[in-house]
């Protein structure tokens, strides 16, 4: 069980970083983006550490509003859950 949860994050956040660079290269190239809404979907379901740290790798959607705030909802309430999982 354990080894499958760890198997999903690995993999959830590998592909939630690699959409944020198509979304970035797509954004260079003037071409047809990456929906916000798939982005976060990535990140509710496990991959906001990924989201996170391709925002910073790749210097985009750092400021975007309000898909910041989104995002940093998304991860405060996974925080939350997790912390209630681990104390129960």
């Amino acid at each position: 069980m354990v080894a499958a949860a760890l198997s999903w994050l690995v993999f959830v956040n590998g592909w939630t970083v690699v959409r944020f660079w198509q979304d970035t290269r797509r954004a260079i190239a003037r071409q047809r983006r990456v929906p916000e809404a798939d982005l976060l979907w990535l990140a509710l379901i496990g991959g906001s550490p990924g989201a996170f740290a391709a925002r910073q790798l790749f210097r985009h959607k750092t400021r975007k509003e309000p898909f910041s705030t989104r995002l940093m909802l998304i991860a405060a309430v996974q925080v939350g859950a997790g912390t209630i999982l681990l104390l129960f």
